[in-house]
């Protein structure tokens, strides 16, 4: 056998081997999907049924619970969460809605790579438009008037406690369509000077009710800051440090955030910050944290912890505001809330 042969019979082997070997982990991760979609005993009741967007007094979630509404968006009574809950035919990693207007936030395996887009949503849940995402489903937000959306995903690294990650957060502006594919383009002023640097992501987008003021968090040189910014003027400013996953409170003058604990670990805990005092407040839940809080009210934060021995299941806790109170199960096998 020539030497120019035996190279091409090396690389076939190597290309059919890399095939097997991602066909193998494709089907292995269904397997497992299916098994996590078998109907589970002593599970929550689950219905399919009528969900619209404009429905009142009722919140809508991620499904996190094993079972054929897995991963589907879901609604219960606000007053009665652990009721049973009603699920639509819609499934999302990570979902959000307000005044009508909802993001899906897909992700679906693939034998090369992962598929990644987001949908649109108009109040009854059918899909206005498809955007595909750069990577991984992280974070999506809705304005409270609908007309913004904003949505970011994992370019590289799977996680914020990866020692290498990068992120790319989308705004889009659901009235004339258009898209701001990174808030990178935007004009950074970080401690009173303008600042630029090759290392900067942004993540966790939350806005204000006036439809263009916005805030989020802004990573570079190893820190996080919470920033202000303007969708009209395309800026941001640093209003301080070890802030993450910004979630603004219905009466705009709090944020609830995570802050980490220790340096590059994955360690945070919620806390609430005034706006107007930089004065934070740390709350009651004493677990670390991974998740961008959703204010229930403006005395009450949400938010997702893994379910106990149960890999790739959350439930959602909440807890109260102000510092006081503890924790309490809201509704077990769920995340992504989004109170209508």
């Amino acid at each position: 056998m020539t030497p120019i042969r035996r190279r091409l019979l090396v690389l076939v082997t190597a290309v059919l081997l890399l095939a097997g070997v991602g066909t193998g982990m494709v089907l292995h991760a269904a397997d497992r999907a299916d098994r996590a979609n078998q109907p589970q005993s002593g599970g929550p009741a689950v219905s399919t049924g009528k969900l619209t967007l404009d429905q009142k007094n009722r919140l809508t979630f991620v499904n996190a619970a094993a079972g054929p509404h897995r991963t589907a968006v879901a609604s219960v009574p606000s007053a009665d969460p652990k009721s049973g809950r009603t699920a639509s035919d819609l499934k999302c990693a990570r979902f959000y809605a307000a005044a009508g207007t909802g993001i899906c936030l897909q992700s679906n395996p693939g034998v090369l790579k992962q598929s990644n887009r987001a949908l649109l949503l108009d109040a009854d849940l059918r899909t206005r438009h498809t955007y595909a995402l750069a990577g991984t489903p992280s974070r999506a937000r809705v304005s409270p008037s609908g007309r913004f959306v904003a949505w970011t995903v994992f370019v590289s690294g799977e996680s914020y406690s990866s020692a290498f990650f990068s992120t790319r957060t989308s705004v889009l502006d659901t009235r004339t369509m258009k898209l701001t594919p990174s808030l990178e383009t935007f004009s950074i002023v970080l401690d009173g000077k303008s600042y630029q640097a090759a290392d900067v992501n942004f993540w966790g987008v939350t806005f204000a009710s006036d439809d263009d003021t916005f805030y989020a968090t802004l990573n570079t040189a190893n820190k996080t800051y919470l920033v202000r910014g303007s969708l009209s003027r395309r800026t941001v400013t640093t209003l301080a440090e070890n802030v993450e996953c910004p979630s603004l409170s219905p009466d705009g003058t709090r944020v609830a955030f995570k802050k980490r604990v220790l340096s590059r670990t994955d360690l945070w805990h919620e806390y609430v910050l005034d706006l107007r005092t930089l004065k934070e407040t740390a709350l009651a839940e004493r677990h670390s944290v991974d998740d961008q809080a959703t204010w229930l009210d403006n005395r009450t934060v949400a938010y997702a912890l893994p379910t106990d021995g149960k890999v790739g299941s959350s439930d959602l806790w909440s807890v109260p505001a102000n510092g006081t109170g503890t924790p309490r199960l809201l509704i077990s096998g769920a995340s992504s809330p989004a109170p209508l």
